[in-house]
């Protein structure tokens, strides 16, 4: 049976307690904005219900500890197409099994989890490194990012710690929302009108007043740092590949 939820963690997790309560087996789960349409298939449409999600998430800790949620919901956020019936299948196998089996690479749905939760780590790791933020006139330190997974949930414990005396906000715009810092404590924020938060570059019109000759002394000083006869293309990309060149102002030819 094919169902399909809200796109929502808790969602996700209603949707396997809802097969163990039907006594039936997912072959497909999936967001609802997703779903095709079938001639030959109706899917099972299953509402988030918070306590049934609050059940899955117990009984993954009971049997997985802390270690097998945390990787169910790193995994989660990558938003991969296949993700949800990976996590449905190792919840699965965790309540069949009398042991732990977060660990068991010799398995092939955990062995696949470690493996997109590796990618996923690798993704914040670069948020860390790449996060360029931009003053604003409200005194707000704004930043834009487009990730290749749904990291933002895993970044303001980062952030918090190492700007803890700014007002700030990173906005994915991809998935268009963002995590605001007011010195106090982060919360997720959305926007009906999100069009000036695309900009990777704010216009000169928005920045605080000496935030462009900040950019250009940042790039001057790493033009500066620069050894030409020491470049060394290959592992330039490497370590900084060409699809984060965007979000940093020294890649910028210009303000």
């Amino acid at each position: 049976m094919t169902f399909t939820y809200d796109g929502s963690f808790e969602g996700l997790l209603s949707v396997i307690f809802e097969t163990y309560r039907l006594k039936t087996v997912a072959t497909a789960i999936v967001p609802t904005e997703e779903w095709q349409g079938s001639l030959f298939e109706t899917p099972l449409a299953v509402a988030t219900n918070e306590a049934w999600a609050d059940r899955v998430k117990k009984g993954i800790l009971k049997k997985g500890g802390k270690k097998s949620l945390r990787l169910l919901e790193h995994c989660f956020l990558s938003e991969f197409p296949e993700v949800g019936k990976l996590i449905y299948d190792f919840v699965q196998k965790i309540m069949d099994s009398p042991k732990d089996i977060s660990d068991n690479y010799g398995d092939d749905t955990v062995l696949k989890l470690h493996q997109i939760k590796k990618k996923i780590g690798r993704e914040v790791h670069r948020m860390h490194a790449f996060v360029r933020f931009q003053r604003t006139q409200d005194d707000i330190y704004y930043a834009v990012i487009e990730p290749d997974f749904n990291v933002l949930p895993l970044l303001p414990d980062h952030f918090e710690k190492r700007y803890p005396a700014q007002q700030w906000l990173i906005y994915d715009s991809r998935r268009r929302y963002g995590i605001y810092y007011d010195q106090q404590q982060t919360e997720f924020v959305s926007f009906a009108n999100d069009h000036a938060l695309q900009y990777r570059q704010l216009p000169a019109d928005m920045m605080a007043e000496q935030e462009v000759a900040y950019q250009v002394l940042w790039k001057s000083y790493f033009d500066s740092v620069n050894i030409k006869e020491r470049k060394n293309p290959k592992l330039h990309l490497q370590h900084v590949p060409r699809r984060y060149w965007k979000y940093l102002s020294e890649k910028r030819e210009q303000f």
